[in-house]
């Protein structure tokens, strides 16, 4: 999945691929993950925040979303 970088204290860049819902994050330490289920306002509403860090914790990993560390 092609990522973007992002302006972040805590994300380095982010992907997503419509057709499955998927949302897959790089954090600054390297690590990546996938979030699934993942509806298109929510990328969107990730991408437009003063603060992905904030949104991230607030609005996916709090909602629940299933998710897998791929690297």
């Amino acid at each position: 999945m092609e990522r973007v970088p992002v302006q972040s204290s805590s994300l380095a860049s982010v992907g997503y691929d419509s057709s499955t819902s998927t949302l897959e994050i790089e954090f600054l330490n390297g690590s990546i993950y996938q979030y699934f289920g993942i509806p298109a306002y929510i990328h969107e509403g990730l991408m437009n925040a003063a603060s992905k860090g904030t949104y991230l914790d607030q609005n996916i990993k709090k909602a629940g979303y299933s998710y897998t560390k791929v690297g």
